[in-house]
């Protein structure tokens, strides 16, 4: 009786992991399917700026540049305290805004070359993440020494606005692509840590949301500053 009691216990225990871990493949899903479709608006909505002329340069070398660049940042703010629901339509109008916004690298590279740093960005991205996902190691600290690394190239990229260093600029490059290849690797792990807290759906989908922004900027960084570095100028 015992022995078969035992036995219950644990084929219980076995399908409740087992919904678990399928609960967890179609969250880390969702991630990823949000994040994919923010990339392809961000492409399409890049590749109708540079195309349309009078779009462009109603953006660029006007003030309306500023807006465009600093708009993300008050949409980050504002999906942090909205529903999900809500969440989800600014992220669109979010990606939408970084694609005008990093429309120019069609002017200032090859196509060839923007979409051969895009195969690279993605190979890159992928294999941080799967590493993210599968590993035991805790990287809590490798995200923290990632985080202080980013507010460092942010303070250095402003500085180089004055100076101008083309050193400087490489620099900055370099340790932008190890940061956020060690942000994505930690994000994937935290977004997967999150969701075995068991929240209702609607933190489940607004996290879902919110971990899409944290891989799409991973992913967005990654490739400008690998263009940076491997990108054929026009």
């Amino acid at each position: 009786m015992a022995t078969e009691y035992s036995r219950m216990n644990t084929n219980a225990r076995a399908m409740d992991q087992a919904a678990l871990d399928e609960g967890l493949r179609s969250h880390m899903l969702k991630v990823y399917n949000y994040m994919a479709s923010g990339l392809a608006l961000s492409g399409l909505a890049a590749a109708f700026t540079a195309n349309t002329p009078v779009v462009f340069n109603a953006v660029f070398g006007t003030p309306l540049q500023w807006v465009v660049m600093l708009a993300p940042l008050g949409l980050l703010l504002a999906m942090s305290r909205a529903s999900a629901s809500t969440t989800k339509v600014l992220y669109w109008i979010m990606v939408a805004t970084f694609g005008v916004s990093i429309s120019y690298i069609f002017q200032v590279y090859t196509a060839e070359s923007v979409v051969r740093v895009f195969f690279i960005t993605a190979a890159t991205f992928g294999a941080a993440s799967l590493y993210g996902y599968t590993t035991k190691r805790d990287l809590t600290g490798v995200g923290s020494f990632m985080v202080m690394g980013l507010i460092g190239i942010v303070i250095a990229s402003v500085v180089n606005i004055f100076l101008a260093s083309s050193m400087l600029h490489f620099v900055v490059s370099i340790l932008g692509v190890i940061i956020f290849t060690g942000l994505t690797a930690f994000d994937t792990q935290r977004i997967k840590s999150e969701f075995y807290h068991g929240h209702s759906d609607e933190v489940l989908e607004k996290g879902a949301i919110m971990g899409a922004v944290s891989m799409y900027l991973n992913f967005l960084n990654l490739f400008m500053m690998l263009l940076s570095l491997l990108g054929n100028r026009e």
